[in-house]
Order: C-alpha cells, then sequence, then structure tokens
C-alpha cells in the first residue's frame, strides 16, 4: 500500500507523496552498464551498536540498499532463498542478487515484471505488493493491489503463466487488498486484505482467504476468516513458519513517531471459516530501535536457527530508507 496521507499542518509533505503516488518509475540501467546497488550496514538502536535484542527477535546484522538508478525504491515484499534475494516494488520492479556474511551484494539483476494488470510502471496500473513462492518449482505468485488480483509467474520472472481476479477480492480496497500472500506446505494459499473487512464483520478485522490450492488455476473458491491487528495497524506482510503458524508483519503511521511496525504470532492451523484470530505479539520496532514503512517478510532456516527478514518500504521519499534487516526468531 502506498501510504495517501492528508496533512493539514505539512501541506510539502502530503503534496509531494501524491504527486510521487501518481508518477511513473521503473528500473532503468544504461544499456551495457551492470546495475549498481549500495549496501551500508545499519545498528538495530541507531547511536547504540551494542543493543541487540528486540521483543524474541536477536538482530543479526542489517543494511541501507540504494542505487543511483532513479527506479530503485518502494519495495513492498521480500523472497530470500539460502543467499539469493528477490525484492519487489510496488511499479512491478524486481531486484534480485546474492549477499553473504560480508554483507557485500553481487549478482546483481534489475528487472519488470513480466506481466501485470497493467502495462505502464504506475502505480494504479501494477500494485504488486505481495509475492509467495513454491520452493519445489520456484514458481512465484504475485498480488496486486488496485485490480485485486494475482498473477504466476515462472522462477525466473520470464513469463506470466497465469493470473487470477478471484471473486472474494472483488470488493477489497482499491488501496488496501492482498498486502500479504503466503503459500502454505500442503499448497494452499493465504491472502490477508491490508484494510478489507470482512462481510458483517467490526472495523478493526481484516478478512482472510484461504484457497485450497493455486487460486490461478481453475476457480478455487476460499474459506473466509478474520484476524484483528493492533489498534491503529494494518497488516503488511504475512510469512509462515515450518510448524504452520503465522508470523504477521503489521504497520501503523502516527505524526510524533512517523512508521512503526510490530510482528505478531498467528496460529492459523486448524482456521474454520468465520473464526476471529488474535495473534501475540513478538517484536515492536518504535523509537529508538529502526522504524520505517516495514513491508516485507521472509523467514527461512539457517542450520538450527530461524531467520527472519524485513525489507522497508521508502515510498520514493528523500525522509524514508530502503533498509533490510535479519534477525533470528526466538520461539
Amino acid at each position: 500500500m502506498r501510504f495517501r496521507l492528508r496533512f493539514l499542518a505539512y501541506p510539502p509533505l502530503a503534496l509531494s507523496i501524491l504527486f510521487l503516488t501518481a508518477s511513473g518509475k521503473e528500473l532503468r540501467t544504461p544499456l551495457g552498464a551492470d546495475p549498481v546497488m549500495h549496501a551500508a550496514r545499519v545498528p538495530l538502536v541507531p547511536g547504540d551498536p551494542a543493543r541487540q535484542r528486540i521483543g524474541r527477535l536477536r538482530y543479526l546484522g542489517g543494511v541501507r540498499l540504494s542505487s543511483p538508478d532513479l527506479g530503485f525504491s518502494g519495495y513492498s515484499a521480500l523472497n530470500v532463498v539460502g543467499d539469493r534475494f528477490t525484492l519487489l516494488s510496488d511499479r512491478g520492479n524486481l531486484v534480485r542478487f546474492r549477499m553473504g556474511a560480508d554483507w557485500r551484494p553481487f549478482e546483481i539483476r534489475f528487472a519488470d515484471l513480466p506481466g501485470g494488470p497493467g502495462t505502464s510502471a504506475f502505480k494504479g496500473d501494477r500494485d504488486s505488493e505481495s509475492l509467495a513462492r513454491d520452493p519445489v518449482t520456484g514458481e512465484c505468485w504475485v498480488g496486486f493491489e488496485s485490480h485485486n488480483a494475482i498473477f504466476r509467474f515462472d522462477r525466473d520472472f520470464r513469463v506470466t503463466q497465469g493470473k487470477a481476479y478471484p471473486r472474494a477480492m472483488k470488493r477489497w480496497p482499491q488501496n488496501g487488498g492482498a498486502e500479504s500472500m503466503v503459500r502454505l506446505a500442503d499448497g494452499r494459499f493465504l491472502v490477508i486484505g491490508e484494510t478489507a473487512r470482512p462481510r458483517g464483520g467490526s472495523v478493526d478485522q481484516r478478512e482472510i482467504l484461504l484457497f485450497p490450492g493455486d487460486p490461478t488455476i481453475g476457480n478455487p473458491q476460499p474459506i473466509h476468516f478474520a484476524y484483528v491487528p493492533p489498534d491503529g495497524y494494518d497488516p503488511s506482510d504475512a510469512a509462515v513458519l515450518p510448524d504452520g503458524r503465522l508470523l504477521v508483519l503489521v504497520r501503523r503511521f502516527a505524526l510524533d513517531t512517523l512508521f512503526t511496525v510490530k510482528i505478531e504470532l498467528v496460529d492459523i492451523r486448524g482456521v474454520r471459516a468465520g473464526q476471529v484470530l488474535h495473534g501475540t505479539e513478538l517484536a515492536g520496532f518504535s523509537p529508538p530501535f529502526q522504524h520505517d514503512n516495514f513491508e516485507g517478510l521472509a523467514v527461512q532456516r539457517e542450520g538450527d536457527s530461524l531467520v527472519l527478514w524485513m525489507i522497508s518500504d521508502d515510498n520514493e521519499q528523500w525522509w524514508q530508507q530502503t533498509l533490510l534487516l535479519k534477525f533470528r526468531l526466538d520461539l
């Protein structure tokens, strides 16, 4: 979701955000040149490098990513497999790279999605917000706001293999739809509406759809249930744990703290249609900790540890950052 903020006291900021929401930006590196991306190490708490814990997470390091390419911005989804990273922006731009223990990106590739609901880099045409991957085939699914659609791509993002405009998502808000999507180990797909409320539900609930299979094949009918995020927060991504429980990243904007996020543990195992779920907070990112518009979440195993990665969406604003942070999850 690109924030459409309404400020009475801060009109220059509001105008800046509204202008960038309407503009189009694509990743474009000069012909024959290799993509350039910089990574600068960042602490968990600026000015206090000794701080390594936040809630039930232990900080393992992180970087601020940047590039001279003017289209490098707005990363709303993240996938990590070993040392291979895929970042997806909310304009359909892809950044793929490898990064080891030295935190130096290499094998960097910039690209655009080969398909989507629209044909340009304007956010309203191709507002890609969520990303799921099949660990066996490498196929990837992307959730699009604005058009409330799901597209399937091959492992290299070269070919569009399928698409769907699920009827269950048709009434979801244009700027509050499929912000979170995960593929469960058994092949089911879970999609969380960022601001979409279930029919007959209370205003604090967010609708979740659980598809019995690939939503781009046939016409699978999902079951509907709900999640209640912390007051004032909206879900911005999710990742499934090996035991089947869900991590949900929730985000809030306020003038005093700007963007803050929390990570909640939500038990979806055995969920039934119509059920309303609540989460347990694992960590909260607010001052003095690093805090920004975090919209991407990924989980993987490293040895005996569960590792969690987060990416922030800078909203194409000079006062925000693209932060990629790594944690060990202690449950």
